[in-house]
């Protein structure tokens, strides 16, 4: 496995591999309908092109095959971090993590790295060191679904 900064010909593989892990990694925790909304299949693509664009966006390719990918804003906030189903529980969303984690060129007010985590990723982003601020409920097209906005000191500060 390597990682790479994102590209604009990642973006097809990157949306299916989102819709796939949101779909079946997931499920475990959410229901079809809250999954349905979360992640439709149609997600705007030029927006997450701009997105992934603008903010440090790195994928981990291994065989040729992108396996995982995630994105942080200059400020600290992870934005997005998938792993490909058939990667999970490998290192893969570790690695990914890490890098990003070491990229923030401004820090937050507080020093703190930040995420809203599902409840299926809140373990992983305990285990490395992530603390529950507070548990919230977010509404998309009128479903409800539970997240935990986290934070973490940068101890690069």
């Amino acid at each position: 496995m390597h990682l790479r900064e994102y590209q604009r010909n990642d973006l097809e593989e990157i949306l299916r591999l989102f819709y796939d892990t949101v779909h079946i990694v997931n499920a475990q925790d959410y229901t079809r309908e809250q999954l349905d909304v979360w992640a439709s299949g149609n997600e705007d693509k030029e927006s997450w092109h701009r997105s992934l664009q603008e903010h440090y966006s790195i994928v981990a390719v291994e065989d040729g095959q992108i396996i995982g990918f995630g994105d942080i804003l200059n400020d600290g906030y992870l934005n997005r971090l998938f792993v490909h189903r058939d990667y999970q529980q490998r290192g893969v969303g570790g690695a990914i993590c890490r890098q990003l984690e070491c990229y923030p060129k401004q820090s937050s007010p507080k020093g703190l790295l930040t995420v809203h985590a599902s409840v299926t990723a809140k373990p992983f982003f305990e285990a490395r060191g992530y603390r529950v601020v507070k548990k919230q409920t977010v509404q998309r097209k009128g479903i409800l679904l539970t997240n935990y906005f986290m934070e973490k000191s940068d101890k690069r500060i």
